[in-house]
């Protein structure tokens, strides 16, 4: 029986439905609009944001920050794909909300219920997923990688002795200043330079408050360059694969609602699931050991809170009465 009525009362037909959705994804693609407008603006300091942990990752290494840009386009492809990103993350709760009002009116009060649970349940642990990656994976797993490449062909730069001319006490005399900020821009003359070792840069000051950089690297044959491109697309591919495997414990939560999977039969897998946790995150990861471990380590204790749930929130407690005449869920 369809349970949907138009706005007079009646059942909706076929058409109404593909009116009513067409409706809908229109009004979902509009409110975009704006939040991409406004995305242009944000792109710029949110791209700085998303580089922080790669800089910091190359300076406790040792070795320069900064990204390349490889191509005319690069710099300005990956300022709009942080633009779009701001506005489809911004616009998923005006997304959801038209996607609720077109399905809505078909569910009963106590099916109402369930998504009431679901969806902010999904929206923490996709916001879990952004933080976990940012804050804990990216830096440990970038500085792995970072140190093992400029580590692994190093160049032997053999010591001697000084010619006659030169002596210990010139080149100490003539060494550049060592400063972990900039001086007063307005005392200097152009062409003071100083050694910030902090940054690993020479900084020259030219004129008119403008400081130009010289970046310093360390002494390895391969240099840690990477492109904006391509960092930038690392970040958005592993918060999109992030984001669906921290949605585990809903997955299990609904398999378990639906009678596929029971929590006593589940735990004395506890074993198997602690491998394939592993295994995705060899999968899943950049394939360095750390970012493994630490994707499977976050899996299996999102295993276990999937285990928790399916024993303490079951159907009938979401869904409780419902109060279109129907029995309890």
């Amino acid at each position: 029986m369809n349970r949907t009525l138009s706005n007079d009362g009646f059942p909706m037909s076929f058409g109404d439905h593909l009116e009513d959705l067409r409706r809908r994804v229109l009004f979902a693609i509009l409110g975009l609009v704006p939040l991409l407008i406004l995305g242009f603006f944000v792109g710029g300091p949110l791209l700085e944001v998303l580089t922080v942990p790669v800089m910091e990752a190359m300076r406790d290494a040792g070795e320069p920050g900064g990204l390349l840009a490889t191509g005319p386009l690069e710099s300005f492809v990956s300022y709009l794909k942080v633009s779009l990103g701001v506005a489809v993350l911004l616009g998923l709760p005006w997304i959801f909300y038209q996607l609720w009002l077109f399905v809505s009116p078909g569910l009963y009060s106590n099916e109402r219920r369930f998504v009431y649970f679901l969806l902010p349940m999904s929206v923490l642990l996709t916001a879990a997923s952004a933080a976990f990656l940012y804050k804990v994976l990216l830096p440990i797993s970038l500085y792995f990688l970072i140190i093992f490449g400029a580590n692994l062909a190093t160049s032997d730069v053999p010591q001697g002795d000084l010619p006659a001319e030169v002596t210990i006490a010139m080149l100490n005399d003539n060494a550049m200043p060592v400063l972990e900020a900039d001086p007063p821009l307005a005392d200097l003359q152009p062409g003071a330079m100083w050694l910030n070792p902090k940054r690993n840069e020479i900084r020259t000051f030219i004129g008119e408050n403008t400081v130009r950089v010289i970046r310093l690297r360390s002494d390895g044959l391969i240099a840690q360059e990477y492109r904006i491109g391509e960092y930038i697309s690392l970040i958005f591919g592993l918060g999109i694969v992030f984001a669906l495997a921290f949605q585990l414990p809903l997955v299990m939560l609904l398999l378990s609602w639906v009678d596929l999977l029971r929590p006593e039969a589940v735990t004395p897998y506890r074993r198997h699931a602690l491998f394939g946790c592993a295994v995705l995150g060899m999968l899943l990861t950049p394939q360095d050991p750390w970012s493994m471990l630490l994707l499977g380590t976050a899996l299996y204790m999102l295993f276990e809170l999937g285990l928790l749930m399916m024993r303490y929130l079951p159907a009938s407690l979401i869904a409780g009465k419902s109060t279109d005449g129907n029995e309890e869920a």
